[in-house]
């Protein structure tokens, strides 16, 4: 998968620049990142590619973190409706 797909902003990118930066820095970045990502790309999926590209550089980088965080929430999240699922529920 192409990095410039999956991080179109160069957000993540970006991050591991920035020195000092926080964990609660990262989180917001990451949110800005993933609501940004191109329809069709799975999360999951793009969050490994950013771990392989990024994870080992440094190891312990406050993004390496989040984006690790944000794979285990994304190995176990699930879809719990929306429109459609209220619209079933009520009979229509």
């Amino acid at each position: 998968m192409d990095v410039t797909l999956i991080d179109r902003k160069g957000l993540i990118r970006e991050a591991y620049k920035i020195d000092g930066i926080t964990v609660g820095e990262c989180r917001s970045i990451f949110l800005d990142w993933a609501l940004n990502l191109p329809d069709g790309v799975e999360n999951r999926a793009a969050i490994e590619q950013l771990l392989t590209i990024y994870g080992d550089t440094p190891h312990d980088h406050p993004m390496t973190a989040v984006l690790r965080a944000g794979l285990d929430d994304a190995q176990t999240a699930k879809r719990r409706g929306g429109r459609k699922a209220r619209l079933e529920g009520k009979g229509q």
